[in-house]
């Protein structure tokens, strides 16, 4: 099976698997608690929106995102809501949803 490319925003992978170690790259940028910068929110944003749940984990609208831990002590972004709630949410579920 040939590769499937992908964007997120401006970035190009020419296959999905690269997008997959480029956001968990970003992701191991990060501490635990931190916000993410906004450069890197962008491409967050876009991964996002190619989510499965993509409606419901944006919800009511993003303000941030934010790197915490998740099930099993395992790290994630967490989508911070303008509503002050919050979603974690899965890079390969955002790129297997594309």
């Amino acid at each position: 099976m040939p590769a499937k490319p992908i964007s997120l925003a401006h970035i190009h992978f020419a296959k999905r698997g690269d997008a997959v170690i480029y956001l968990t790259d970003m992701l191991h940028r990060y501490d635990l608690g931190d916000r993410v910068s906004a450069e890197d929110s962008v491409i967050l944003r876009a991964a996002l929106e190619n989510h499965q749940n993509a409606t419901d984990k944006i919800g009511c609208g993003v303000s941030h995102f934010s790197v915490r831990s998740a099930d099993f002590g395992t790290r994630c972004f967490w989508v911070n809501r303008t509503d002050g709630t919050t979603e974690k949410f899965s890079i390969s579920a955002s790129i297997r949803g594309s």
